[in-house]
């Protein structure tokens, strides 16, 4: 019990892990923000469909891609940024405070900082202390102890505040009162009873099976209040494009139903593996329409409240082995909340995702306002607004399309 007791404190120390080596990492991160970790900036919920299964099963290793990968071995290229992200949210800070950067130039792979040693030291720490008293699951991480400081205390702070008092003796014990009996908790619906009561709240079946393709506009506000125009088009099953503008120029993505892609100031790139069965499942038609479907286990565990609205709380694992969490509304039978937790060798990342008025869009409700919370430092909340939205337009399938390469100019 010492042993184990000791181990997790000393994983305390694992945030440092921030410190991860990447080298490549920076044509990732300097992608514009409301794309550098999920889609769900755009509102649209992130479960992954049964497609995202074999295109995860053939992507390559952190160590394939990067250079200098020392402890990470084995982790899928698509989790280094979102555990870059968990490493800095748990210590509470930025990229730098492990990673060189010279005059602007990002060199991730250097070994200058000390910071970068211990943070491979205490990464192997968690690796092992998961390995050898979990069984491997991720139960413990730099957030276990750290909880946004890069050093975490020692001892409790005083004065500890005041225990809770212990409840009033039960009736018929020495000095007890009589207790009015509780009353049995009302059963809880079953998870079809909720997903078939979301669908007709949002329509109606005969409505969602009409839908087969959506154009969306609007903006997406960032943490720092900064506001960007957004247009996304979606063909079902899982065609899409997207393209968002921002300071650095228009940023797009698509997927014509076989090949990904991404066209930024830099260039264009093919988008694979796991990055791209997340951009499949985040911008699937049906995402937030067809919930049944994208779980192989569900189970409803209780109510809870979001505000002031009471929720039935339904717990799932998704196609993918990702744990799920929805909240539906008691009254309305909408979907308030979803959080997807995905176990990656560090720690499980959770994404949390609110939405919020509900409109009908030719007998479809959406949700024309959605938050986005994601463990990012730099921009943990964002808000996506839209402003129009239509329904089975016909839409020019070339926009799906991978555009060529900029041609090369020569001096």
């Amino acid at each position: 019990m010492k042993l184990n007791i000791l181990r997790l404190l000393v994983v305390a120390l694992t945030c440092v892990s921030a410190v991860l080596v990447i080298t490549n990492v920076r044509a990732q991160k300097s992608s514009p923000v409301p794309f550098t970790v999920s889609l769900s900036t755009l509102g649209i919920a992130v479960p992954s469909q049964t497609p995202a299964a074999p295109a995860a099963a053939q992507e390559q290793t952190v160590e394939q891609v990067q250079k200098n990968i020392k402890v990470l071995t084995g982790m899928p290229q698509s989790q280094l940024i979102p555990a870059m992200n968990f490493f800095a949210a748990s210590l509470g800070v930025r990229c730098n405070y492990c990673h060189v950067n010279n005059n602007g130039q990002w060199d991730y792979a250097s070994d200058e900082k000390e910071e970068k040693a211990t943070a491979r030291r205490m990464v192997k720490l968690v690796l092992d202390t998961n390995k050898s008293t979990f069984n491997g699951n991720p139960q413990v991480s730099c957030w276990t102890c750290h909880r946004a400081r890069t050093s975490p205390p020692g001892s409790p702070s005083l004065p500890l505040a005041v225990p809770t008092p212990r409840p009033s003796p039960v009736a018929g014990a020495p000095g007890g009162t009589a207790q009015a009996s509780p009353s049995p908790a009302p059963a809880l619906p079953s998870a079809d009873d909720l997903f078939n009561k979301y669908i007709a709240a949002i329509g109606g079946q005969a409505a969602v099976d009409k839908l087969k393709s959506r154009m969306a506009k609007g903006t997406i506000v960032q943490a720092n209040g900064n506001s960007l125009q957004f247009e996304l088009y979606q063909v079902a099953p899982d065609k899409f494009y997207q393209i968002v503008t921002t300071p650095q120029g228009p940023f797009e993505r698509g997927f014509n139903g076989t090949v990904g892609w991404e066209k930024t100031a830099r260039g264009v790139r093919e988008i694979t593996g796991g990055q791209l069965a997340d951009l499949r499942a985040a911008n699937n038609l049906f995402a937030l329409i067809k919930l049944k479907e994208q779980f192989t286990r569900t189970r409803v565990t209780g109510k809870d409240k979001i505000g002031d609205r009471e929720v039935y709380v339904l717990n799932g694992t998704a196609t993918d082995g990702k744990r799920q969490r929805l909240f539906f509304d008691v009254e309305t039978g909408l979907l308030l909340r979803r959080i997807t937790y995905t176990p990656t060798m560090i720690g499980v990342i959770p994404e949390q995702a609110d939405f919020e008025d509900y409109r009908d869009v030719d007998g479809v409700k959406f949700p024309f306002t959605a938050r986005s919370s994601a463990i990012e430092v730099g921009n943990p909340v964002q808000t996506r607004k839209f402003a129009e939205v239509k329904l089975n337009a016909t839409t020019d399938e070339s926009k799906f399309n991978m555009p060529p390469a900029p041609a090369k100019t020569t001096p």
